[in-house]
């Protein structure tokens, strides 16, 4: 078990996607929006140079979300069910998806297959997320609500649940529209009626980020206690 622990750590992302949103929320609360966008840049898609202060955070707090998703809670789950072959498969997955799972001429044959195997491998695991967000946050209804009613509306059959739980037990809206390229996208919001982040709620995603870890690994100790 900790031969399986050692060789596992490195293929999930607990620590370097906290260091990644850290690195938007210093320069976005001392007020510097140019760095901010330089750091945003490192883990989102999206075109960061036309971003204000509220986009900045918004895409960082998308991103979190998706990514504990993506790159914490899928390969733990897969680790469950197969093992240390279990989490390399689903990296291997996830990266193909990351590199041609694109909406694009170039990758409308291979991609589509990337795209739509990624969507299964994450199926249980972006539910499974957002409902730790929820149970973690000061406001577990509000998140659970947001993500009932919004989680549907986003373009990604998985990425909307623990986005929409996020924005719910922030009390924030995510997503919305965002150019991607030369490409505007009318995104719908989640969690519409509540303001745009302000810089200090990044943060409080932080702060629930590391509640919904926290309660990942006593969830996981105490399946192997049992």
């Amino acid at each position: 078990m900790l031969l399986g622990g050692a060789l596992a750590w490195p293929l999930v992302a607990l620590r370097s996607m906290h260091a990644h949103v850290a690195a938007v929320a210093a320069p976005l609360a001392a007020g510097d929006t140019a760095a901010a966008r330089d750091a945003v840049r490192l883990i989102v898609g999206r075109d960061p140079a036309r971003l204000d202060a509220p986009g900045v955070g918004r895409a960082a707090l998308e991103s979190l979300a998706e990514n504990t998703s993506d790159g914490i809670v899928a390969p733990v789950v897969w680790g469950i069910v197969a093992g240390l072959p279990g989490i390399a498969a689903y990296k291997a997955i996830n990266t193909l998806d990351s590199m041609i799972g694109h909406r694009s001429a170039r990758y409308a044959d291979f991609g589509m297959a990337a795209a739509r195997l990624d969507d299964v491998a994450n199926w249980i695991p972006a539910r499974l997320t957002g409902l730790l967000f929820a149970a973690t946050a000061p406001r577990p209804r509000a998140a659970l609500r947001a993500m009932a009613r919004d989680a549907r509306r986003h373009r990604s059959p998985n990425a909307g649940w623990p986005e929409a739980a996020m924005a719910g037990a922030l009390g924030l809206r995510l997503s919305g529209p965002r150019l991607y390229g030369d490409t505007w996208a009318e995104e719908p919001w989640l969690n519409g009626a509540a303001p745009d982040p302000a810089p200090g709620d990044l943060g409080r995603g932080l702060a629930l980020y590391r509640r919904a870890m926290a309660a990942m690994l006593a969830a996981l100790a105490a399946l192997a206690l049992l």
